[in-house]
């Protein structure tokens, strides 16, 4: 038995050496993702394309094309830096991190009406810094992740058997976390950011390990509250005004969305002129440049729609299988790293991206109502771009500090 012992001690002992070899003599090109970067850099081509096919109807003067290639450059920056930095330095400062992006919504919350903190489209939700506006919610989503990942990581970690209770606990914890941010999102007016918090929350809660007879009730009352909500915005809005200070636009987004024939909302032209684009575009599309149907803003939020009717439904088609190419290298990577933290923070980063795509694209083809929600990567916007390029730099460190060596 002791002998057992001595003789197993130093296989683990072999095995640290063996390990430690193997990082010293693994270069620092093959621990790079090259093939994130590489789906990345895809998107980064189709995004410039989309964009500069979308200023051809001679919208605006600027050029966003030129615009978002700096904001990638600069995207692309802040991710390699953040390959670099270990997984343990965000898992050790997480509430440093996560209360820090809190205390920057709370400003902005109690901040007047400025040139620092303008109303933009109808909301106080950028800080305007030197030309450039920067929306806090969105780097917001990164660090909310990052905390539900080490709530449920660190409750795991020290449950040796699942129990009704400690189920309760977790759920408590997510819970809790949760009402800051989504309190100070849903008083900027913006309800599509507010979903994405909680879409994240529902798909953490799916993973963490919680018992399903807690998840099918907290799913259920999710879904009783949507459903009301709905039914208050069609039969009853004077009291969603009155009780939840819910402003009329949302409410034309609702009616552009079930009748857009009916509505004569802007949202009601958007959803009308997406369809439109999107049929006429046919297999093969009209070609780049070649867009004849008018659609505001279609750089932001209605990119696809430029991508379905100038692409057709191959470059369509096209977007969706790199997104889901994507997504299987990403759970390939958060089912094979050993720590559990790195996973969790994974599938949550992937639970906001597929969300905003689904949500994104089925607005386009009224599927879903309009939210405002931009298309991951491939809309135009430097915030947006920047908070998901920062989730990839932390799993671009996940892969660089732990995947890339095998044991």
């Amino acid at each position: 038995m002791y002998k057992s012992a001595i003789i197993n001690a130093d296989r683990v002992k072999v095995l640290k050496v063996s390990n430690q070899a193997k990082r010293q003599n693994i270069s620092l090109l093959q621990r790079i993702d090259w093939t994130l970067i590489i789906f990345l850099t895809a998107l980064a081509v189709i995004s410039v394309i989309a964009i500069n096919s979308a200023m051809i109807g001679g919208q605006h003067n600027i050029n966003f094309g030129t615009r978002q290639i700096i904001f990638y450059i600069l995207g692309f920056i802040a991710m390699f830096i953040l390959t670099f930095i270990p997984v343990k330095f965000f898992k050790q400062f997480v509430w440093l991190i996560f209360g820090g992006s809190l205390l920057v919504l709370f400003i902005l919350y109690i901040s007047p009406v400025s040139s620092v903190t303008p109303i933009i489209n109808g909301a106080q939700r950028w800080f305007q810094i030197g030309g450039m506006s920067i929306q806090p919610s969105e780097f917001a989503k990164i660090t909310y992740i990052l905390a539900l990942g080490y709530i449920i990581s660190e409750h795991n970690k020290y449950r040796f058997s699942h129990s009704l209770d400690g189920d309760v606990k977790l759920l408590s914890k997510m819970l809790l976390l949760s009402i800051l941010p989504v309190f100070f999102v849903l008083s900027q007016n913006d309800m599509g950011t507010t979903i994405v918090f909680i879409a994240i929350l529902l798909g953490m809660i799916l993973v963490s390990g919680v018992s399903w007879w807690l998840i099918l009730p907290t799913v259920g009352i999710t879904g009783a509250v949507g459903s009301i909500l709905l039914f208050g915005v069609i039969y009853r809005p004077d009291l969603l005004q009155t009780y939840l200070r819910v402003s009329p636009y949302q409410f034309d987004r609702i009616y552009s969305w079930l009748r857009p024939d009916l509505s004569t909302a802007d949202s009601s032209f958007q959803i009308t002129s997406s369809l439109r684009a999107i049929g006429s575009g046919g297999i093969e599309g009209r070609g780049l440049g070649e867009g004849v149907v008018y659609i505001p803003e279609s750089h932001t939020d209605f990119i696809f729609t430029i991508i379905g009717e100038e692409l057709g439904f191959l470059g369509s088609t096209l977007v969706i299988i790199l997104f889901f190419l994507l997504t299987v290298h990403l759970i390939r990577i958060a089912f094979t790293v050993k720590d559990s933290f790195s996973s969790y923070f994974i599938i949550g980063y992937l639970t906001m991206i597929w969300f905003q795509v689904f949500q994104n694209i089925g607005m386009t083809i009224q599927l879903l109502p309009i939210t405002g929600l931009t298309l991951p990567f491939l809309s135009y916007g430097g915030s947006s771009l920047w908070a998901n390029m920062v989730g990839m730099g932390i799993i671009m460190s996940i892969y660089y500090h732990q995947y890339s060596v095998k044991s």
